[in-house]
């Protein structure tokens, strides 16, 4: 891939997500519209954003998933997901136990896949949790992290602490979908997990992934799948 198509594409990436966040912000959506679809065909779905997005930015895969008949709950508490792994996994843990869910589908972005896995291997959360469905999700870290000065960014480096014991457990990857774009510029090396479903699909950036038809579909088809899968 040329140079100036990785860069076009990175620019396409950031119009996508700017546009989503404005609009997220002023036609803010009601979340409780997502929780009674029309059709009951499918187990409660919770949605995770990733860093410095609310689950508004999500609202396509919402509707989405709304209107295959899943109920989907979001975690306000969440907002812009700017805390650790371990505090926002915390809210998490509680929205599903304060509502007694139980065979949950957590779909999630970015930093959310790694709040997923996190609230999977909780004793307290893990066991309402069926799979993880993490698209574009740091698993082993970004090399870019590295540079940057604010402590909610450096903690994705391939080197944080943290991040690495998450990686070394691999208790729950065979419960983990992990989805990603052949080119993603916030992770260069993929996100890859050892023992998961890995799909990657031919989209190009971290962001315009979730809007893409491809990976609705991708997403339905690991939901319908998630019981045939070996392991089960």
């Amino acid at each position: 891939m040329s140079l100036a198509k990785r860069g076009w594409s990175w620019v396409l990436d950031y119009v996508y997500v700017g546009y989503w966040q404005v609009h997220g912000f002023l036609f803010r959506d009601d979340p409780s519209q997502y929780l009674t679809p029309e059709r009951d065909a499918g187990p409660p779905v919770l949605l995770i954003p990733g860093i410095y997005e609310t689950w508004q930015f999500m609202r396509p895969v919402a509707a989405h998933l709304a209107s295959a008949g899943h109920p989907v709950h979001v975690v306000q508490q969440l907002g812009y997901n700017r805390g650790t792994v371990q505090s926002m996994g915390k809210f998490v843990a509680e929205y599903l136990a304060a509502h007694d869910l139980s065979d949950v589908v957590l779909v999630a972005h970015s930093k959310g896949g790694l709040i997923g896995k996190y609230v999977m291997t909780q004793p307290d959360s893990g066991d309402r949790v069926r799979q993880l469905i993490a698209i574009n999700a740091p698993f082993s870290g970004s090399i870019y992290a590295n540079f940057f000065i604010l402590p909610s960014i450096r903690a994705f480096s391939p080197r944080n602490k943290f991040l690495r014991t998450q990686l070394a457990n691999s208790g729950a990857n065979a419960r983990i979908t992990s989805i990603y774009s052949s080119f993603d510029p916030h992770i260069p090396r993929g996100s890859e997990l050892p023992g998961a479903e890995n799909i990657q699909l031919p989209t190009m950036g971290h962001f315009r992934i979730i809007g893409d038809k491809r990976l609705l579909d991708v997403v339905d088809q690991a939901i319908a799948d998630h019981d045939s899968r070996p392991g089960r």
